[in-house]
């Protein structure tokens, strides 16, 4: 499976969740899937949606699923101690790791190698950290909202970006509905 399936497959464990989105393709490809007010679509700032995603959830007590990718994360890995040392109950990290670069052109990323973020997290002082394949993704999501833990999930799959539209909605309506979602 490539992130497009995820991401349909999941779609409806997703609605009326509080979402951060990865900049980019991953972005898009939730948008075409299934828009939402509750998503927040990132579009600027790559590494940064595991750290803004952590802010929301300490600021209120409603879950919050961060969609990350693995280069974005190893853009920011000083967001894996802030989170393991800082994380609440109602934040789920996950990073959906296809070992490329995917919004660039799919360059591979060190965790097509040696690199390993499961063991990365772990390290941090992440304490929930579980490592699924592709196929087993929603079951895995579910699992990590029923558990009130702070979760990082890393979901390995295939490379390959899905060919979507670009988002056109302003960043502030984006931010504006985004924000009425996590008041109501």
């Amino acid at each position: 499976m490539i992130r497009s399936e995820i991401l349909k497959e999941i779609a409806p464990i997703l609605r009326d969740e509080l979402v951060v989105c990865n900049i980019g393709i991953p972005s898009q490809e939730l948008h075409a899937i299934d828009d939402q007010p509750s998503n927040f679509y990132m579009l600027g700032t790559m590494g940064l949606a595991s750290s803004i995603g952590l802010g929301l959830a300490l600021a209120q007590p409603k879950p919050v699923i961060v969609i990350d990718g693995d280069g974005s994360i190893l853009t920011n890995l000083g967001t894996l101690p802030t989170i393991g040392n800082n994380a609440p109950g109602n934040y789920v990290l996950m990073i959906i790791d296809n070992g490329s670069y995917g919004s660039t052109g799919d360059q591979p990323t060190y965790t097509s190698q040696r690199t390993d973020l499961a063991g990365m997290a772990r390290a941090a002082g992440c304490a929930r950290v579980v490592e699924v394949q592709d196929k087993d993704t929603g079951a895995a999501l579910e699992e990590a909202l029923a558990s009130g833990e702070a979760t990082v999930l890393v979901v390995k799959c295939d490379s390959g970006n899905a060919k979507m539209p670009v988002i056109t909605m302003d960043p502030v309506v984006i931010r504006d509905r985004f924000m009425k979602a996590v008041a109501g």
